[in-house]
């Protein structure tokens, strides 16, 4: 479980996640956008973790100007129905939220 967790530990890793499985394959600035408050090192940092764990993959498209995609690995497709239950735990109990 240790291992589990310590990959998808962050505040932007399981919102990377989610975005991508929501749209398939997205660039740079289509993730930089929807990751409102991220910083660019940031979301360098958690996109190359996540493909060093194997979660996502990196497209590099030989073209001018250079296009990069990241779309969910196989293995990141494995985490579909987890990412589900989470959102659909995170609906419900958004009302239930500690207002401080």
């Amino acid at each position: 479980m240790a291992y589990a967790i310590s990959v998808l530990s962050g505040r932007w890793k399981l919102s990377i996640l989610g975005f991508l499985l929501d749209n398939g394959k997205l660039r740079y600035g289509e993730l930089k956008r929807k990751l409102i408050g991220i910083s660019e090192k940031m979301l360098i940092n958690q996109l190359k973790e996540l493909e060093k764990d194997g979660l996502i993959n990196r497209i590099a498209h030989p073209e001018v100007p250079p296009r990069v995609e990241y779309g969910l690995s196989d293995k990141g497709k494995t985490l579909e129905d987890i990412l589900l239950l989470m959102s659909n735990w995170g609906t419900k109990n958004a009302d239930n939220r500690i207002k401080t």
